[in-house]
């Protein structure tokens, strides 16, 4: 019996080269300003259209600044990309969701709240994160910016088929453990490389009782595990999820994909080149403590000593260390951090900005904290406004910015400065990541709210 990779992989495959790569027909391609200039310039160079134009989805989200979106944005990279995008999209008759619309977002949180990204099918986008969007039960992984252009041509995609993995995580999670803390602990547990050449679907009692945005977090991390992509077989949460959004099928339509999406799982016999087993109640909320996601620990828990690590990894562990001003075997706990970040195509959902709002609400905001709250959407800053969560957030002393990246990456004006601590909701903490210098400890949004309130490392359960 086929697994849910294979049902989905083989329904678009138009052509099988022989000793060479599949020909993949996609669904969906979503295009942002720092990965299409190019595509765009290829296609221009060689005199050709889009093929299927209405299936192509562009908007702005890396260098869009997160204050004063109505007027020009004074950094001047960042305000070619944002205009050449537009000017593409004008010229090659495509959607664009731009800047001071309310479609506009990061494209991977917009994709699924306005129902774009649906089950079973094959989604692409020339950003590493796109794997976000296998929370909806589709296969969707990141393209080079080269692919990008052959899709936009032609509606197709030259790819060698992943392996399948799965991944099921049992029991029930513990109090302050969120679906974030899942992920780093997955990571934790199997390293950046540990699912390199796999397409890794989540199983389990935990997924299972994930709502979608916890499933879109996880699916999101899926990249940092080396994976190509993560998925979840779509169930009546997703259904729910989906209806009555702005571009989900309506009506008789509705019916007759609900009725081909509850089709979309794997087999009970179904064989999976690998399968990895995990319990619930090993998991507790998780910081990172080096400069990859896989360098995470319980938030009550020690780094590594040395000796711990493995012996082909000491010098780069050292290294890490050193960037990050720790020493190995030493608590987290207690560390005094600069910065907080909510946000990212990670952790920047409605229920993200609810955890945060559960910790910080009675709370002040701690002295010499700079904390940047950032929505994933327009829609999502509606949500917190609707729910009165602007309102927490201003009486602790938090403000909301603008939809868009922020200090994910360093792209934009958000960047911590060299040398300070900046507790994140996002998805790398790579060396200056954040900025050059910065130094980013990966959290989940209570772990984030925590840190926020006390200015130190805190376990979040310490105030709930």
């Amino acid at each position: 019996m086929n697994t849910l990779f294979d049902k989905i992989w083989d329904s678009h495959v138009v052509q099988i080269v022989p000793d060479g790569p599949t020909q993949l027909y996609i669904d969906r391609l979503y295009c942002h300003e720092v990965t299409s200039p190019q595509a765009f310039e290829g296609l221009r160079n060689r005199g050709i259209k889009c093929f299927r134009p209405e299936k192509i989805y562009c908007m702005p989200d890396h260098n869009t600044p997160t204050h004063d979106q109505d007027k020009p944005i004074e950094d001047p990279v960042s305000r070619t990309q944002v205009d050449t995008l537009a000017k593409n999209c004008k010229e090659f008759g495509l959607n664009h969701f731009g800047m001071n619309t309310d479609h506009n977002g990061i494209i991977h949180v917009v994709g699924p709240e306005r129902g774009l990204s649906l089950p079973g099918m094959t989604l692409v986008c020339g950003d590493s994160h796109t794997s976000t969007h296998g929370a909806m039960g589709a296969v969707a992984f990141g393209i080079g910016t080269s692919e990008v252009e052959m899709v936009m041509a032609s509606q197709c995609i030259l790819q060698q088929k992943p392996k399948s993995m799965r991944i099921s995580i049992d029991g029930k999670l513990k109090k302050g453990v969120t679906p974030k803390d899942v992920a780093l602990y997955l990571m934790s547990k199997l390293t950046t490389s540990g699912a390199t050449g796999y397409f890794v679907e989540y199983a389990g009692d935990v997924v299972r009782d994930m709502t979608m945005e916890g499933r879109l977090t996880l699916c999101n991390l899926s990249i940092e595990m080396g994976a190509r992509g993560g998925f979840i077989a779509p169930d009546e949460t997703t259904f729910a999820y989906i209806k009555g959004r702005e571009y989900a099928p309506k009506g008789a339509d509705w019916d007759k994909a609900v009725a081909y999406w509850k089709t979309l799982k794997s087999g009970d016999d179904a064989v999976f080149d690998k399968e990895l087993r995990y319990k619930a109640e090993d998991i507790e909320p998780m910081i990172t403590y080096g400069t990859n996601p896989g360098m995470g620990t319980a938030i009550t828990g020690t780094i590594p000593t040395i000796d711990e690590i493995d012996e082909a990894g000491r010098i780069s562990f050292q290294k890490s260390m050193d960037y990050m001003g720790f020493k190995p075997g030493e608590k987290l706990l207690g560390k005094k951090i600069d910065y907080v970040f909510l946000g990212a195509c990670t952790n920047g959902r409605i229920e993200d900005f609810r955890a945060f709002a559960s910790i910080v609400k009675g709370q002040k905001k701690a002295a010499g904290v700079t904390a940047w709250l950032v929505p994933g959407s327009w829609m999502v800053d509606q949500e917190i406004r609707q729910e009165g969560l602007d309102k927490i957030f201003a009486e602790a002393g938090f403000e909301i910015r603008q939809p868009g990246c922020s200090a994910c990456l360093a792209m934009n004006d958000d960047k911590i400065p060299a040398g300070k601590y900046s507790v994140s909701t996002s998805n790398r903490n790579f060396e200056g990541r954040q900025g050059p210098g910065s130094r980013t400890l990966l959290a989940s949004p209570l772990v984030a709210a925590a840190a926020a309130v006390t200015g130190v490392i805190t376990d979040p359960r310490d105030l709930m």
